[in-house]
């Protein structure tokens, strides 16, 4: 555990807000370059790590043998491409989300995975939120029963990322009007399916989807209010992308998961949209700021019950009320260095899991059968709405193992 593993960012404007998490990791990992096609970027990162090199090739990053590490900070549809290629040059990679938009990109990730013997980890920052990692210790200790049902969604106005100033489309803007589907689900699908231990030994595996979408009309509506008639942008018609997706899962276990996706609907935030029902008890995400985590079991760790005073009516109870108990080691160990961090701490967690999968040459806790399983959402989504909301099943990434 000597060595630290030296870390180039790829994608400088993203990347940036994984600094405090590199910084407390000083003693494992050393940021030592950095990729952007802006000098703008690039400068405003020298100013702070002024020993850092940096590149705007990525082929000339990879070619570096003082990097032992790749994190990709990359306009989402090249992240799979991106990391095939760092893999095939002897680099371990940390990939945002999602990992692949392709099923044949995933199978490709897959194989670079494998001949290369390097860690590849997709960093779903929402897999460790405090709520969210606190469940899963609860779902892996059968506290909920056996669970039957679990919802997430994905609620977050983003059509100001989609333009440029001159009302022209960004990398977020193009796949919008291009893709009608699921097509950003592993904020909300991937604390899930470590909940259910999907692709995992005594877990579950998705089965099918069925993917509904909405009309389009806020992307449109956006446009004409900010760029005129004039622009291409604010006729309905321009986009593929509908405002609400609802996609139905249903695992070979007989669980049903509901998925929402929605980033165009004019409405505050609401990032952690997340619920669990099981035979003996349920959770529910907060819905706005200031709203603690709520959570009901038919028999609390006391033995008392949560009838209410009267006994015939269940009553909620805060799920801090159970954190002496159920709060994960991980949150006990490093909650300080992980507040400090963005994305509620994922942004620590993920960095830190990622370095200790290397350092200690083990399987990342999110690997590449996780991130195409879970990535997989947006391409067969795409294909159920466009054969008129049929099911499609899921691709059995593992071949049965």
């Amino acid at each position: 555990m000597s060595k630290r593993i030296r870390l180039a960012v790829v994608g400088g404007q993203r990347g940036a807000a994984f600094g405090n998490a590199l910084e407390s990791l000083a003693d494992r990992a050393v940021l030592t370059a950095v990729c952007d096609l802006s000098s703008d970027v690039l400068k405003g990162w020298q100013e702070k790590y002024p020993e850092i090199s940096t590149f705007t090739s990525y082929e000339q990053l990879l070619e570096s043998p003082h990097i032992d590490a790749v994190f990709l900070a990359t306009p989402m549809l090249i992240h799979a491409s991106q990391a095939i290629q760092a893999l095939n040059a002897g680099k371990h990679v940390l990939s945002e989300v999602i990992g692949t938009h392709t099923i044949e990109d995933s199978w490709k990730l897959i194989e670079a995975v494998r001949d290369s013997g390097l860690k590849y980890m997709m960093a779903e920052n929402y897999c460790y939120t405090r709520e969210n990692m606190m469940i899963k210790n609860m779902a892996h200790a059968a506290k909920f029963g056996e669970i039957t049902y679990a919802e997430c969604g994905y609620i977050h106005d983003i059509r100001n990322l989609l333009h440029y100033g001159d009302g022209s489309l960004t990398w977020r803007g193009q796949y919008i009007r291009d893709y009608n589907g699921s097509t950003y689900p592993t904020h909300s699908l991937g604390p899930v399916a470590q909940w259910l231990g999907i692709n995992k030994e005594g877990g579950d595996e998705f089965d099918e989807l069925v993917t509904v979408n909405s009309k389009s009309r806020a992307s449109s509506k956006y446009f004409l209010e900010h760029f005129g008639a004039e622009n291409l942008a604010s006729q309905p018609n321009h986009w593929n992308q509908g405002d609400s997706s609802t996609t139905l899962i249903r695992t070979k276990k007989g669980v049903l998961i509901s998925l929402r996706f929605d980033v165009l609907s004019s409405r505050p935030h609401n990032m952690v949209h997340y619920g669990l029902q099981g035979t003996e008890g349920a959770y529910l995400a907060p819905r706005f700021d200031g709203e603690d985590p709520l959570i009901w079991l038919e028999k609390d760790y006391k033995g008392g019950s949560h009838y209410g005073e009267n006994g015939h009516h269940p009553e909620w109870q805060s799920l801090w009320k159970y954190e002496d108990q159920w709060e994960h080691p991980h949150w006990k160990q490093w909650s300080e260095q992980a507040l400090s961090t963005g994305h509620g701490g994922g942004d620590f967690f993920v960095m830190q899991e990622f370095v200790s999968s290397i350092l200690e040459n083990r399987k990342p806790a999110v690997d590449v059968y996780d991130a195409v399983t879970w990535s997989s959402v947006f391409p067969l989504s795409v294909q159920s709405v466009a054969a008129g909301s049929t099911p499609v099943k899921f691709v059995d990434f593992l071949k049965g193992k």
